[in-house]
Order: C-alpha cells, then structure tokens, then sequence
C-alpha cells in the first residue's frame, strides 16, 4: 500500500487486512451504538415529537437521509484522508451539546449535538472534501427535528391567520357570506374555527421535506432544484386554504357534521396528496425548460443500481484513527453521562390555583375555565382564569395564571402577543412598561392596548421565573436552562391581567386600576407560583 493511502477509511480493494476483517466492522458498529447510546434521551424525544401529526414524518427520515447518502457515497476512496481534525471536532463539539442537554434536561439539545456528532463521523470517515458530498443527507436529517416552541407557536398563529384569510377570501369567491373575526370564520348559522391542527403546520413540514428531497433528486440546474424546495412553502399555504374553504362551504350547505370526524381527516390526506402531485408537476414543468428534457419517469434520479454494493462496503472498511478516538470519547462520555450527568429535576411544593382566594381585599373573583381545545394548547400543568369585580359599576379585571412544573421538556410558556390576536382583537405595539406598587415594590410588565370595534383593553403580562419577573421570552428562556443546570428547577408561569377601558379613559387610569389589584394579587402568589 502506497504512502498516499495511510490512513484511508476505504482501500482501494475494498478489502482490509485479514487479521482486521471482523475488528475493523465491529469498531464502526460499536462507535455508531455509543453514539446511539450518549443521544438516546435526545432520540426518545423525537419519538414523542414524532406522535404529533406535524412531526409523524419523522420516521421516514432517517431512511431517506440514508438512501441519500448512499447515492452520493463517493465511488473511490483512494485518496488521503484529510480533515479528521475537523471531524474530531464536530464530534466533540456534539458530545458537548448532548452533555450540557442532558444537564439541562432539554433533550433538543441533545438532537442538535447527534447531528454534529453524525457530521463528525462522515468527515472523520471520508474525509472532508467527500463528505461534503454527503451535505443533502446531514441537512435531511433537520426535517426530522421538532422546533422550539418559541418558533412554532408564532408560525402556527401566523399560518391560522394567513390561511384563514386566504379561505374566507374563497368562500366569499364562491357567494357565500361569510365574515372573519380573528381565526374565527362566521357563516352566520355556523361558526368555525381554525384551529391550531388547521394551521397547515401538519402539512407544511412534510412537504418542505418532500420538496427537499425532489429538489436533490431532479435532475437539472440548481436553480430548479431551488425553485422546486421553495415552492413548498406557498403550495401547502395555498391548499391548506383551499382545505379551508372548501370545508366552510360544505358545513354551510350541509351542517357542521361536514368539519368534523372521518371527513375532515380525509380532506387533510386529499390536500397532502394534490401537495405532492403539484411538487412533482412543478419539477416537470422546469424540466421541459432544459436542453435536454428527460421523461416523466426519469425527472427524478431514483436509480437505486449500486446502493447494495456501497452498504456492502462498510463491512469491508478500514476504520481511521477519528472512528476509533470517537469510539473512545464517546464511550468515556457515555460513561460519565450514567454517572454525573444525570439531571437534577426538582419540583417545588405549591398549592393548587384552585384554591386561590376568590375575594382579594374588596375585589370579588368568579373563577372560569378555558375550553378544551384552548386548554390543551396552552398546555399549562395548573391554571387559574377568573374575573375580579367590586360591584357591577365598577370596570372588572381579568386574571390568568399559568403554571409549568417544567418548561424543558417540550412544554413552555405561550405568549400573550401569540395568542390575543386569535380573538380578533387588534394589538397596539407592545412595550415594557414598570409597574410601582404602594409597598415600593416595582417590577417590569410587557403593556398592550386591544382593540375589538369600540372594545377597548388594557393588557399587562409577565413570566413568573423563580422569583424573577420577566418580559422577554428569550431571556426567561435562557434563565430556564440556567436554573435547570443550576438548581435543577425549570419550572415557571405566565401571569396576564385585564382591564376594559372606558371610552376616554386614558392608560395612565386603566394601568392604576390594574395596580391596586396587584397590590392585593401580588403578595399570595408565592404559595402558589414559588420563588
């Protein structure tokens, strides 16, 4: 073997030494189950995302990723590795990730670190510049992730909006009178509402991936291909409007039954069906504008000759030295993980908010509850929502917490500016605002005022953190993961007060209003959201 060929993951034979024949396939199997092993709590989290019908394509990814791989695997591995200092350090960078996610107790992390770690292992195996063939398979891979709620929540409430007004704008097309209030569609005898499940997120994940996918797979200019991927974006916003008129149209001819049950599954799977038929129309369409148009059937390259003769490679590599330091560091990392690296998880005692006093000074409450759908959106472990009065002349004040025994583990904290617009009010800018009690005590709130016809409303919100109060979602996100680490606890809650607004009243009354009710609210809420 010449100097040139030191250290190369694949021979030019294809064969290893005999004496390696069983060692060298047993130490890419064992570097590949450590790494399976250190990520697992990582992995089990994409099995719960994977149960949700936005994520349910998950499964499939993998799969996919690896029949990419497998196409692109470069045919020769006579050259020198290099780079195994670059896929060294991607792997270590993840094994970092997976750490500080296990000490956090937030197993997303930990599928951002596996993602590195798997880079790190195809540089490491053949190299950068090769494996850098491989991109479209590691990028596939990130449509199998769930994102944060912090994104998916104002992306769901703009999707609802944005589809709702597409659909309303079609059933009026069609003559049928309808009117939109927020997400709610009113027909007059029936009232829908696009829900968090019509948002079109169910079938926007998917299809970006399949348009991923066809993107790699079409055999022309790049530009296509990118044309192709991005295109599935206003295709499933477009459809899922149609989805949307069309159901408002078949409930005004033929009752509400029509958005409901068996039905209103079906339609889904018709949308997502048309989707993927206009992805591959599209991709036909570009194809006629080259030199050289291939047929129908050959628009994509799903040539699947050799893959079996690439897998059967593996068994015949030589593992490099970056296989076998990744073996050992994640092994070792593995092995500190099931010692030390168990994450503290410590849930405070509290008391119930349902036995938040109802009377508070001269204020009476009248506790009330969300609906189920709206209850389980916000996903809170306990909530209080009650209205607060001093007599019928007087303005009342409405108060919602929501408490979260941990904001880790794909729970957390829906925002106020995500979720107040869904009721058709419409929102002035929001800003922070100080809130100074009688007692001196002052804290920051986020301030809005809400508009609906002549309806006005003051709204204050804040996050209740672990005896901090915050305004930004971002930070009480970071304090989250610091607490986690720290102290073991994430558990937090949402505090949101409001108050009508008399038509000349200026913010300055409404917001001492909502202050002398703090000053009684403030000084119990310990007991039940601790510091």
């Amino acid at each position: 073997m010449s100097s040139d060929q030191i250290g190369t993951g694949l021979p030019v034979e294809g064969i290893a030494p005999d004496r390696a024949q069983w060692l060298n396939p047993l130490l890419f199997a064992a570097a590949i189950l450590a790494t399976v092993g250190f990520f697992w709590d990582g992995i089990q989290s994409l099995f719960v995302a994977w149960l949700r019908p936005e994520y349910s394509h998950g499964y499939i990814i993998p799969f996919i990723a690896l029949f990419i791989a497998l196409k692109r695997l470069p045919e020769s591995s006579s050259a020198l590795i290099r780079g195994q200092g670059v896929g060294l350090t991607a792997i270590i960078v993840g094994l970092v990730a997976g750490t500080f996610g296990k000490l956090s107790g937030i197993p997303d992390i930990s599928t951002y670190g596996l993602l590195l770690a798997i880079a790190g292992l195809a540089i490491g195996t053949w190299g950068l510049s090769k494996a850098l063939k491989l991109w479209p398979a590691w990028v596939y891979l990130a449509f199998m992730l769930p994102l944060p709620n912090f994104i998916y929540w104002p992306l769901s409430i703009k999707l609802q909006f944005l589809s709702s007004e597409i659909g309303v704008w079609m059933i009026k097309a069609i003559g049928v009178p309808v009117f939109l209030d927020g997400n709610i569609i009113d027909l007059g005898t029936y009232q829908l509402q696009v829900a968090e499940a019509c948002s079109g997120l169910r079938y926007l994940f998917p299809l970006m991936s399949f348009g991923f996918l066809f993107s790699v797979l079409y055999r022309g200019p790049v530009w296509h291909k990118a044309l192709i991927f991005l295109a599935s974006i206003p295709i499933t916003i477009l459809m899922n409007s149609v989805r949307i008129a069309v159901i408002g149209f078949l409930v005004n001819m033929y009752g509400i039954a029509q958005a409901e049950g068996f039905l209103h599954f079906f339609e889904g799977w018709v949308v997502f069906g048309v989707c993927i038929a206009l992805l591959f129309l599209l991709a036909i369409i570009l194809q006629r504008f080259t030199r050289n148009p291939q047929s129908i059937t050959q628009v994509l390259d799903l040539d699947t000759d050799g893959l079996l003769a690439k897998t059967s490679r593996f068994t015949k590599a030589t593992a490099p030295a970056t296989v076998k330091l990744a073996l050992g560091a994640t092994v070792l990392a593995a092995a500190i993980g099931a010692v030390a690296l168990t994450p503290k998880k410590v849930i405070p005692d509290r008391q119930n908010l349902d036995s938040y006093p109802m009377q508070l000074g001269d204020w009476q409450g009248e506790r009330s509850y969300l609906e189920w759908d709206i209850e389980r959106v916000l996903g809170a472990d306990d909530y209080l929502m009650a209205e607060y009065s001093k007599g019928q002349d007087d303005l009342p004040i409405n108060l919602l917490v929501s408490y979260y025994k941990s904001q880790n583990e794909g729970s957390g904290i829906h925002s106020p500016e995500v979720c107040i617009p869904g009721g058709g009010w419409e929102v002035s800018k929001w800003e922070q605002s100080t809130v100074t009690l009688k007692n001196a005590q002052s804290f920051p709130v986020n301030r809005a005022i809400i508009q609906k016809g002549h309806n006005r409303q003051l709204v204050y919100y804040w996050f209740e953190q672990r005896g901090r109060k915050l305004t930004n979602d971002y930070v009480a996100k970071g304090y989250t993961v610091y607490d986690s680490i720290a102290t073991g606890r994430s558990d937090g809650a949402l505090v949101r007060v409001v108050t009508p607004m008399l038509p000349k009243e200026t913010v300055d009354g409404a917001g001492q209003r909502l202050a002398g009710f703090l000053e009684l609210a403030m000084p119990g809420l310990p007991a039940f959201v601790p510091n």
